[in-house]
């Protein structure tokens, strides 16, 4: 059977509609004061801080240094100073390296808001914490009028993920280049496989299937100094008010992709499925160890989507979108016909390192006071990733308007300080409800 082909709709997600949906979004952007538009025309320096001081945020920022010769790291913040001076180590071994401006008597914050020292002191934010923070860190950048790196995903509910559309959208009113962490739509190769799609080489879009099968990741143990509230930060991916699960934390980039391809569009429902079967363990906390769902999007297209944790299990990370005239793969950039024959394929393009493409994108928009804007489709793609997990551990088809329209709110409920800090268990299908 044919499927109708896609077509626009007043019922189409929208931004606007998206942050009509709550009234909290909307009071914040408005109250956010206007603040100085920080940027470096007219200046040599582009001073740059660094809030979260684990393996992503060390890595942006030397991407960051590598993207503007003039390009300085003047603040560093962190909730563990075992973590931050790691991460300036890494980042300055021989402690001589000029564009590293950090010293153990400059610069350094530690604590919980710590993010608020750094924002004060540079142009250029890069935001690399656990995803819950996000939203309260991006708030404090745009009321201080700076420029944002935001890591993905920007929020872990539905509530603080309004909050951020509603900073970003006040940021995007100053002035501010707001990139977003999703790095495969700076992936240039992946560029000009979307722009194939787009043009038409595939035809009209049927359906799509993604996959993001990996091994275990990390764990760093427990210690009997650690607070429950320092255990879980220490080991945020396994707690869903920290990191929103792993469908969430790292499967939002398939998802994303593929919203991407299909025009920046977003589901009307999702049906879901997941659980644990390997990481089954308290220390795993309460996230599942894999995600299989179900995106229903206007004009019958339907997007399948499956995401796995687990040891000793085959790895695949492939993303297909299909059409009347052929399929795409987006992870590999080729495109086949109806017969599998290849119709299409981009070769590999040199020096395209997606990582430091968007740093460099976002220091030239600073410099030509061309602001980037990525703000809409980094909380959409949230959304649509919390649609999912929200799926699976209900059991029920949830649409785009219930998530949006969700109370939500994983925030610790005795509030930010080391102590207790009890969680929900793992949610059960079925039982588990949205609130």
């Amino acid at each position: 059977m044919t499927e109708p082909q896609q077509t626009k709709s007043s019922t189409t997600p929208s931004r606007r509609k998206f942050l009509a949906t709550s009234a909290t979004a909307a009071t914040l952007a408005a109250s956010l004061p206007y603040a100085r538009v920080a940027h470096a025309q007219g200046s040599d320096i582009i001073k740059v801080g660094l809030v979260g001081c684990g393996g992503r945020g060390t890595g942006a920022a030397n991407q960051a240094l590598n993207a503007d010769k003039g390009a300085r790291l003047v603040a560093m913040g962190e909730l563990f100073e075992d973590r931050l001076n790691n991460s300036l180590k890494a980042l300055n071994p021989q402690g001589n390296r000029k564009e590293v401006m950090v010293t153990d008597k400059k610069g350094k914050h530690v604590g919980f808001d710590a993010y608020k020292g750094v924002i004060a002191e540079c142009d250029v934010v890069l935001l690399a914490t656990s995803p819950h923070f996000r939203p309260m860190m991006v708030e404090e950048a745009v009321k201080q009028g700076k420029h944002l790196f935001v890591e993905k995903p920007v929020a872990t509910d539905p509530v603080n993920t309004l909050k951020c559309l509603a900073a970003c959208e006040a940021g995007k009113k100053k002035g501010l280049s707001i990139v977003s962490g999703l790095c495969y739509r700076y992936q240039k190769a992946k560029q000009e496989t979307v722009k194939q799609i787009q043009d038409g080489a595939i035809g009209d879009i049927r359906h799509a299937h993604t996959y993001y099968y990996t091994n275990l990741l990390w764990h760093r143990g427990n210690n009997p100094n650690w607070s429950e509230m320092e255990y879980q930060i220490r080991n945020w991916l396994y707690f869903t008010w920290l990191s929103g699960d792993h469908i969430v934390e790292q499967h939002i980039h398939s998802l994303d992709k593929i919203a991407w391809a299909l025009g920046d569009k977003y589901p009307t429902a999702c049906s879901a499925t997941g659980g644990r079967i390997q990481r089954t363990g308290k220390e795993y906390g309460n996230i599942y160890d894999h995600f299989a769902m179900n995106y229903e999007f206007e004009g019958g297209i339907t997007v399948h989507a499956t995401c796995r944790q687990m040891g000793n299990c085959v790895s695949n990370v492939t993303d297909y979108v299909v059409g009347s005239k052929g399929t795409a793969n987006l992870q590999s950039h080729y495109i086949q016909d109806l017969k599998g024959n290849l119709a299409w394929r981009q070769r590999r393009i040199r020096g395209d390192d997606m990582y430091q493409n968007e740093h460099d994108e976002l220091f030239k928009s600073i410099r030509a006071g061309k602001p980037i804007y990525n703000g809409d489709y980094m909380c959409n793609s949230t959304m649509m990733a919390i649609l999912g997990r929200e799926a699976a551990y209900t059991g029920k088809r949830i649409t785009w308007a219930q998530i949006m329209n969700s109370q939500q709110d994983l925030s610790p409920k005795g509030g930010y300080k080391f102590g207790p800090n009890k969680v929900e268990g793992v949610r059960v299908p079925g039982v588990a409800k949205l609130v």
